[in-house]
């Protein structure tokens, strides 16, 4: 990743190194040149990310696990550690507010309120993987 932010550096840096040489009538074309290019490798990551997903719904279909359908929840560990982050980045404002208008009770049942939040995602992440992993023939009714 940091090979392509620093090739994406030294693109940004030719492209300013230009406009200067050039001047301002051309800065348009080079911005849009440069943004074709953001455009190129965000295009190129995506159809990567595509198909390492489709290839790991395949190998999963290939062991005979369940595999994952759109809306079952977070389902990879970056994702279950992202919702974490993102609660605890949220519970900074939440447990001011909670300070100023309720003090120590505010607080704790604020906090009591962003573990909860999380216990239940991370309960509810368990037995979908839990489904996932059971052989189809277990779940019809």
């Amino acid at each position: 990743m940091e090979a392509r932010d620093h090739e994406l550096t030294k693109e940004l840096d030719a492209t300013l190194h230009a406009r200067r040489e050039l001047g301002t009538e051309y800065e348009s074309a080079l911005i849009e040149s440069f943004l074709e290019k953001i455009e190129q490798r965000m295009d190129a990551t995506v159809d990567r990310r595509v198909r390492r997903h489709l290839a790991e719904q395949q190998t999963a279909a290939a062991r005979g696990v369940r595999p994952g359908r759109p809306g079952d929840g977070f389902g990879s560990f970056a994702e279950r550690f992202g919702f974490a982050m993102f609660s605890t980045v949220l519970a900074i404002p939440l447990s001011a507010i909670a300070v100023v208008n309720a003090g120590l009770e505010g607080l704790v049942v604020t906090w009591a309120g962003i573990v909860g939040v999380n216990a239940v995602h991370a309960f509810r992440d368990r037995v979908r993987l839990e489904r996932r992993t059971k052989p189809d023939a277990e779940w019809e009714d």
